[in-house]
């Protein structure tokens, strides 16, 4: 398997300004065993004449139409047709470096199955990045140049949705794109770790992402906080909940309270701790609120923390030091 067929997935919606360069950066790739199956999304514009108009110049380009609605059916038709050996996925609007298939490829066939090869990410605007995506570029790419990824997986999706490849038949064991679960790209980040699959260290930028006003992460409702709060607690629970520890919520913000609504209705016992000196000694959901202290008094304690702000977050990682708690093991941060 010397020069495995790679499937590159590629959803597209309205964004024919941007996929000519999107295209041309996968015909340039060093690596030239590849496939790309682009889907319609709905488009109104004149993205689909775009494509297929390259579909007719390559034939690894090949343009489908989604059946259904929204992203993850346009995954799943697209993987319903993928050959390769090893599936990736791209987004429209963004721009792969030349190399990025020929590293993604070689990562993956030098540490095999039940690996996740990833790529550092790099973000582009013509109005400017904004300090919030930064700071996410520069956390993501830390992970990924040690491949400790899902130390902090309850923080953010860990793994940028387009800049992954595996093996198509690890993709088959986590369930594919089958869930009907958004944010997709995080649910699928999930399941990788839920199956043990590594992610390889990377210490090159392999995929331009870009940012606008209009993108789909930014304006989408599946996209939203609720959504990623709600998904993490499930994981969470269905991953790493420990039911011999003490389960503890930190926080009574509003992913604090999400979380804490679906802890009631599973009916998995909880404390719940806050540093709000007006909210602390009152009840919320018919839980009272406690104060930092109150985790002294627990033995066998395993914290979620929802709380936002930095400062906050700070102190309470030194009070878990000073009581020689492990993160992962004894703590997770949702934020």
């Amino acid at each position: 398997m010397s020069h495995p067929l790679v499937s590159v997935l590629i959803p597209f919606k309205n964004t024919e300004s941007f996929l000519p360069e999107c295209i041309q950066s996968i015909i340039n790739q060093t690596y030239k065993h590849w496939e790309a199956l682009i889907v319609d999304d709905g488009s109104t514009d004149k993205s689909f004449k775009v494509v297929e108009q390259y579909a007719k110049k390559d034939e690894r380009i090949k343009l489908l139409r989604n059946n259904g609605e929204g992203i993850i059916q346009a995954l799943q038709l697209a993987f319903k047709y993928a050959k390769g050996t090893f599936i990736t996925r791209m987004d429209s609007d963004d721009i792969m470096p030349n190399n990025k298939l020929e590293v993604l490829t070689k990562l993956l066939m030098e540490y095999g199955q039940k690996h996740v090869a990833v790529g550092q990410v790099k973000y582009f605007s013509k109005n400017g990045v904004g300090p919030g995506y930064k700071s996410y570029e520069k956390w993501l790419n830390n992970l990924v140049q040690t491949g400790s990824n899902y130390t902090e997986i309850y923080k953010e999706c860990v793994i940028p949705s387009p800049c992954w490849m595996v093996y198509k038949s690890d993709l088959i064991a986590c369930d594919a794109f089958n869930p009907d679960i958004y944010p997709e790209d995080y649910d699928l980040t999930f399941r990788f770790y839920k199956h043990g699959y590594k992610c390889i260290p990377c210490n090159q930028i392999l995929h331009y992402w870009r940012d606008y006003s209009t993108r789909t992460s930014r304006t989408h409702i599946h996209y939203a906080y609720n959504h990623f709060t709600t998904l993490k607690t499930k994981h969470f629970i269905d991953i790493d909940y420990n039911v011999n520890k003490t389960l503890v919520v930190w926080g009574a913000g509003n992913k604090g309270k999400i979380a804490a609504k679906i802890f009631l209705k599973r009916g998995i016992p909880f404390e719940w701790i806050c540093n709000n000196p007006n909210k602390i000694g009152k009840s919320i959901y018919g839980k009272p609120m406690q104060p930092f202290d109150k985790l002294k008094q627990i033995k066998n304690s395993q914290s979620i923390i929802t709380v936002a702000n930095k400062k906050a977050q700070k102190e309470i990682r030194q009070y878990f030091n000073e009581l020689g708690l492990k993160p992962v093991k004894d703590y997770v941060f949702f934020c």
